[in-house]
Parts: C-alpha cells; sequence; structure tokens
C-alpha cells in the first residue's frame, strides 16, 4: 500500500468509528421521553443516568488511553464499539434507575470512552506524518459531526417507523458491524519529545500536570463538557418547554452536527495558520455570543435551528485544537492517556451540565440558570487559554 492511499484509509476509519460514537450518543437523548414513560422513574433520575455518562465517558478515557498506549489501540477500539452495541440493546429491559444508570452511565459511557476520541485521534497521531495531523485530525473530528448529522434524524425516523426499543436494538446492530474498523488503527506510538524512549507512563504524567499550560488546557476543556452536555441532553428538553413539535429538538442536533463539519475542517485548515491557543479562545467566546443571542431571540423553529448552525460551527470544533496541543507538546507515545486526562476534565464539564439542566428545570421550571451559567463558562474559558506557551506558527516549539 502506497503511503498515499494509507493516509486515507486511516482518516477514513477514523472518521466513521467518530461517526458511529458521536452519533449513537447523541441519538440516546431522543430516547428520554419513551424511556421515562416506559419506566416512570422521572426525569431527574433519568438525568442522573446521563450525567453519570458524561463522567464515566471522560473516567474511561485515560484508563481506555493508558492500555491502548501499553498494548496498543485495536482491541481497546473494538471491545469499546462492542460495549456500545450492547448497551443499546439492553436499554429497553432497564426498568429501574440503577439499571438505566449501570446501562446508560456505565456500559455505553465506559464503551464510548474505549472507542473513543482520545484512542481515535492518537491513533491517527501515531499512523500519519507530523505534516498530516492538523488536517486530518479536522477531517476525522468532522466524521463526528456527519455521525450526529444522520444518526440523530434517522433515530427520529425510527422511532417512528418501528418504535423505540426496535430502533435501539438497530443502532445495537450497526455498532457489531462497525466493529471490525478498529483494526486499521492498531499499534502503539513512539517516544515522546524531549524525554527517553524508555519514559514511564507515571513520568509522563507527572511531566505533563508539571506544565502550567497543560493544567489550563484541561481547565478550559472543562467548559466544552458542560456546554455540550447540557445541550446534547437537554435541547429536547428546552424545545418542548417552548412548545414547539419534538422533531424540532432532533433536527437541532442535526443541524450542530452538520455545521460542525464545517466547524472541524475549519479548525484543521487554522491550525496550520494560527496558534491553537488563540483558536479555542476564539471559539469559546464565539459561544458566549450565540448563547446570550439565542436567550433574546424569539423562540421559533427557525431560532432553534440558526441557533444549532452557529453553536454547530464550535461544537466540536475544540477537539482538534487542544489534541494538537497535547501531541505537540508531549507527542503520541502517550497521547491517548493524556489527552484522555484532557478529555476526563471535559466530562466532569458533561456531568455537571446533564445533571444540572435537570435539576435547574425540577427546582425553577425553566433552563434559564443553565444558559447564563453557559454564558459566564464560555467566557471564563476565552480567558483562560491566553496564557499557555505556545509557540507562534513557524516557530521553534516552546519545551514542555
Amino acid at each position: 500500500m502506497t503511503a498515499r492511499k494509507r493516509v486515507l484509509l486511516v482518516v477514513f476509519v477514523a472518521a466513521w468509528i467518530m461517526a458511529l460514537m458521536f452519533g449513537l450518543r447523541t441519538a440516546l437523548s431522543l430516547f428520554i421521553s419513551a424511556i421515562n414513560t416506559q419506566t416512570g422513574v422521572g426525569l431527574l433520575a433519568i438525568s442522573l443516568a446521563f450525567a453519570v455518562a458524561q463522567l464515566m465517558w471522560g473516567v474511561s478515557q485515560p484508563i481506555a488511553g493508558a492500555i491502548a498506549d501499553r498494548y496498543g489501540a485495536g482491541r481497546v477500539l473494538a471491545g469499546g464499539i462492542l460495549m456500545v452495541g450492547l448497551g443499546n440493546a439492553l436499554i429497553p429491559f432497564a426498568g429501574s434507575t440503577a439499571l438505566l444508570v449501570f446501562v446508560i452511565g456505565v456500559l455505553i459511557a465506559a464503551g464510548a470512552g474505549a472507542g473513543g476520541v482520545s484512542i481515535v485521534l492518537a491513533s491517527v497521531a501515531r499512523l500519519l506524518p507530523p505534516g498530516k495531523r492538523a488536517m486530518a485530525s479536522g477531517i476525522v473530528n468532522a466524521g463526528g459531526s456527519f455521525g450526529q448529522f444522520t444518526l440523530v434524524p434517522i433515530a427520529q425516523g425510527l422511532i417512528g417507523w418501528v418504535g423505540w426499543m426496535a430502533a435501539l436494538w438497530w443502532f445495537a446492530a450497526l455498532a457489531v458491524a462497525m466493529t471490525p474498523l478498529a483494526w486499521v488503527l492498531r499499534g502503539k506510538g513512539g517516544p515522546a519529545p524531549g524525554a527517553t524512549g524508555d519514559e514511564r507512563l507515571g513520568d509522563a504524567v507527572k511531566r505533563a500536570f508539571g506544565d502550567r499550560s497543560y493544567v489550563l488546557l484541561n481547565l478550559g476543556f472543562f467548559t466544552c463538557g458542560f456546554h455540550v452536555a447540557f445541550i446534547m441532553t437537554h435541547l429536547p428538553g428546552v424545545v418542548a418547554y417552548c412548545s414547539l413539535p419534538p422533531a424540532v429538538g432532533a433536527w437541532s442536533l442535526s443541524v450542530i452536527g452538520l455545521f460542525n463539519i464545517v466547524g472541524s475542517l475549519g479548525a484543521g485548515w487554522a491550525m496550520g495558520r494560527w496558534r491553537s491557543k488563540s483558536l479555542l479562545a476564539l471559539v469559546y467566546a464565539s459561544r458566549a455570543v450565540a448563547v446570550a443571542l439565542f436567550l433574546v431571540a424569539p423562540k421559533t423553529e427557525l431560532t432553534f435551528l440558526v441557533f444549532a448552525g452557529v453553536l454547530g460551527l464550535t461544537w466540536l470544533s475544540t477537539i482538534p485544537p487542544t489534541a494538537g496541543l497535547v501531541a505537540k507538546f508531549y507527542g503520541p507515545r502517550y497521547m491517548a492517556t493524556l489527552f484522555g486526562i484532557a478529555l476526563f476534565s471535559h466530562q466532569i464539564g458533561g456531568f455537571l451540565g446533564a445533571f444540572l439542566g435537570g435539576y435547574a428545570f425540577e427546582m425553577t421550571g425553566s433552563y434559564d440558570w443553565m444558559w447564563y451559567a453557559d454564558i459566564a463558562l464560555a467566557l471564563a474559558a476565552a480567558l483562560i487559554h491566553l496564557p499557555i506557551r505556545e509557540a507562534r506558527i513557524g516557530a521553534v516549539p516552546v519545551p514542555a
């Protein structure tokens, strides 16, 4: 196989795995109403399951990343995809809060972590030459958005056609069918820059946490998790609160995915021209403005779709520059672990976004306070990224 064909194969497979993982995770929010009707456990209990899922997705990323860094990514990715498929198949049988928390919050989330973005992007960084990584990460990230754009309306259609239980079983079968793709991304990375070839994982983690830039990157990524989890979990509820048809929620989530294809590709392109920390600051500031304008706008179907489009441009476009900074500072050897730790911070924010969304609605009867928190956190994240030490494009890299 020529080098060009190998690059194309790696990017294609990585993008498809991202599409599956992000598409299935996003589509789950469309089943909340049916799960609540079937089980009667209440919105707060279901919000807890989704919040635990956000946290477990984060916890599992560095653990799965450490296993992949030590033993190779292929088996870890395959196991994660199978866990997601099994979890989707079991949701219709989860008739209590405890079972919902286990299936959605543990099984599916841990599988999504093992088959998730940290290992996929680490594999891309490991398998591709440095000059190809930035644009490739943008394309792969766009794959996640494509999955969200396609699988969310497919889920809505399947729910109406065959019912919510059968729709989940269809998705389970899709996950099983995609499992062999993990073989293409098998293997593990080489030594990190600035370190000896036999550097241990613990030493690499200690070195990263001794770097203020890495700590600030983790703090900023917390905000991204809060935004994404709140909106992904509760946007259908916001639509219902505004007395609009359920299809508006499904199409809004789908539009977010569609426009994030542009945002992800744009992030990959921009990383070759501007510093990643500046891109991240711009993305978070843009989110604050978008949410503020959404709050004061009349809540119509068009408002939701326009808001989804604007938000979609920044939705997952934080991932390529964040992963790029980790790879730039520490290389591909332990990237799955170090980026996984950053994603754990992301998912602590995700836990709070998913759970507090349900809690705020139960306590106040609206989602207003969550939107205010979104704006404040976005502005804080924009400022947090500015002190990160990163060389200008074309300059000598700053040592970690």
